[in-house]
């Protein structure tokens, strides 16, 4: 019989979206109680993030601290701003993904409305949870972006100091140049983790977790991949939960929730784990 290595890393698997849609919240939760994730951050300006959707979050940290929560900092449509005034706008919501982006990247953003907004967000959080959050990341990876990321760190280190915050590039034995989506977050992790850096807070070393969300996706043989290379501490990024109406009305990511749920869930989770010397921190 082969033997597996001893465990030699501790990292995060985190589970972005808490609170988007029911569904999701309930598969999140469901993985967290089982010794399946470690981490969650939370979209506090969903429509479907409920006082009952927070306390039962909160209720799996009751005894023993389950997994880290983190605000999931959310600047992108379909969703819609918790600040008054706040521009450039789409029909009262964020701008879409490829816009903001190219907005941000023409720096065509306005710094103040980004801060504001930001921190209204951190706010919003510590009402809910009665405390700030243990991390904070950005959906769509829009923390990362020119002029996102300086109202980003600002913001976080005036509000949240002792909160880590989720950078995107990968370990140095992971970065291939045909990944261009994983590239593309590398470059953008530079100058993020500098600012970080000089703001003092901390982040995580490495990032996992990027793949194409086609339907087509293999999951349980893309995980692996995943922990290659990867360093104590470092985090993985994962998407669970269950499909449901309110789901398909918000996010195109639906099917794949499943998939990745159907995975952490299953006996080849743990395994993997255990074959790559690897556990939940």
């Amino acid at each position: 019989m082969k033997k597996r290595p001893d465990v030699t890393r501790r990292i995060w698997l985190c589970a972005d979206d808490y609170g988007m849609a029911p569904g999701v919240s309930r598969g999140i939760r469901e993985l967290i109680e089982n010794g399946r994730l470690n981490a969650t951050s939370v979209m506090v300006v969903s429509p479907h993030l409920s006082a009952d959707e927070v306390t039962a979050l909160q209720k799996l940290n009751a005894k023993d601290k389950r997994a880290a929560i983190g605000l999931h900092v959310t600047l992108t449509g379909p969703f819609k701003p918790m600040s008054a005034g706040f521009t450039p706008t789409r029909d009262g919501a964020f701008l879409p993904l490829s816009d903001m982006m190219r907005s941000a990247l023409a720096r065509r953003l306005r710094p103040d409305a980004l801060a504001v907004e930001i921190a209204r967000q951190l706010e919003a959080f510590q009402q809910m949870f009665g405390a700030l959050p243990d991390f904070v990341d950005g959906h769509q990876h829009v923390q990362l972006f020119p002029q996102v990321r300086d109202a980003f760190i600002k913001t976080v280190a005036e509000i949240a100091p002792n909160a880590w915050v989720r950078q995107g590039g990968r370990a140095n034995s992971l970065r291939r140049l045909h990944d261009r989506k994983a590239l593309v977050l590398d470059i953008l992790s530079m100058a993020f983790r500098r600012r970080a850096d000089r703001q003092g807070l901390a982040t995580n070393p490495a990032f996992a977790g990027a793949y194409d969300f086609s339907p087509k996706a293999d999951f349980a043989a893309i995980f692996p991949r995943f922990l290659t290379g990867l360093p104590d501490g470092g985090l993985i990024m994962c998407h669970p939960g269950f499909v449901d109406a309110e789901l398909q009305a918000l996010d195109p990511l639906t099917t794949l929730r499943e998939h990745e749920f159907a995975y952490f869930s299953s006996d080849a989770f743990p395994r993997t784990l255990a074959e790559h010397g690897a556990a939940l921190a």
